[in-house]
């Protein structure tokens, strides 16, 4: 069975005929549903919320934020980020209650430092795996850098997002992992209904500082069926994390990642990068 992101680039799949079919089909809104809910549940907010939905698509997410009771922490306000004008045009004529944006979620989150208590994406970061140039700057890697790193800036000390895919296979899904890891999130994945053709993968984030005793893998280490990915720190042979020397390649391209994630300029990275020159008389 062929997927969405192997035939067209998802600007132009989700046409206007294609994101009506999508939004009016009974059987995703079942889905689409049920799977914002479990995202809803793992975030675990008790109070109204201001969440970023990435790929909002026609607003059928956010309707459920919208209209989440007072008993479980709602109303929720959201703002929806997606590359097709075709969804948001669809979610324009259901009058949804969020405020939307026209954007690729590859070439980052463009939101001041801090502004969300949450974020929440179905069905959607694994298009950021799938390169539509051969230019560098369209590699998956790359692009997946740009939006956890926007991600990561975006959100609160403290806050969670919750990002449901479909990885095409145990590479692409540690690739994905990988680079949120490298952002700086805690990260687990959860799987629903593991083993079956149902199985759903949830990318649970967490944004250190907000969590008792600093371990912000705290979120869903415990839980069942839980796979925590955190590669935060390499350590030594006894334990003790190995500091980083001054100027050397590992600490250049660390500053290098904080500034980027602070929306710094930052100069690409080469072969050359913090290679010693030699001295010339």
């Amino acid at each position: 069975m062929s997927r969405p992101e192997d035939n067209l680039p998802p600007d132009l799949y989700y046409s206007a005929s294609e994101s009506h079919k999508y939004t009016t089909s009974s059987r995703i809104q079942s889905i689409q549903s049920s799977m914002t809910l479990r995202a809803l549940s793992l975030l675990s907010l008790s109070s109204p919320s201001l969440i970023l939905d990435v790929g909002c698509g026609s607003g059928l997410s956010g309707s459920i934020l919208s209209s989440t009771s007072p008993s479980n922490g709602g109303p929720h306000t959201w703002i929806g980020m997606d590359i097709s004008s075709s969804m948001l045009s669809t979610a324009l004529e259901r009058s949804v209650a969020g405020d939307m944006l026209l954007a690729d979620i590859g070439q980052g989150v463009p939101f001041r430092p801090g502004t969300f208590d949450a974020a929440i994406s179905i069905s959607a970061i694994q298009w950021l795996c799938n390169a539509d140039s051969s230019a560098e700057e369209a590699a998956p890697e790359r692009r997946l850098a740009r939006f956890f790193n926007g991600l990561y800036a975006a959100l609160r000390r403290g806050a969670r997002a919750v990002c449901q895919f479909y990885p095409r296979n145990d590479a692409q899904r540690e690739m994905i992992c990988g680079a949120a890891v490298k952002a700086g999130f805690g990260a687990g994945v959860l799987e629903d209904d593991p083993g079956t053709k149902n199985v759903k993968l949830y990318l649970v984030l967490t944004v250190g500082g907000g969590l008792a005793g600093g371990d912000v893998t705290g979120v869903v280490k415990g839980m069942e069926g839980v796979d925590v990915v955190d590669g935060r720190g390499r350590k030594g042979k006894r334990g003790l994390k190995v500091k980083e020397k001054k100027g050397s390649k590992a600490w250049i391209m660390r500053k290098k990642e904080q500034m980027e994630r602070k929306g710094k300029v930052v100069k690409p990275s080469s072969k050359y990068t913090g290679r010693k020159r030699r001295v010339v008389f």
